[in-house]
């Protein structure tokens, strides 16, 4: 199981963070509108994983800024470096508002 998670993740690394961001929405749409199908479960991993490059390279950003800045480097500018709480590049939302807060998906059970 193990060895089949890191060649996933070895994988899903090769992929250009950009690229991936092109699918969000898609994704987000898929998955905010509830199904209990396995399409919708698909849509929910593709989603995590879109999310899970996004992080790991606002993480790695965040280390490296940091290792350069306590190797003597000049410090980034304040607002350049990214960290979880305030990340930076292409952000996730819905259409064309890109660049502006993320979206964050409401999920609450259906009164049907």
């Amino acid at each position: 199981m193990e060895k089949a998670l890191l060649k996933l993740a070895k994988q899903l690394g090769a992929y250009d963070e950009a690229s991936l961001m092109e699918l969000w929405d898609k994704y987000a749409e898929q998955v905010a509108s509830f199904e209990p199908s396995k399409r919708w479960e698909e849509a929910v991993l593709a989603l995590s994983m879109i999310q899970g490059v996004r992080f790991k390279n606002q993480l790695f950003n965040y280390h490296w800024s940091k290792s350069r800045e306590s190797a003597g480097d000049h410090p980034a500018p304040a607002g350049d470096s990214p960290t979880p709480e305030r990340p930076s590049g292409p952000r996730p939302a819905g259409g064309q508002g890109r660049g502006k807060g993320g979206k964050v998906l409401r999920f609450v059970p259906r009164e049907d």
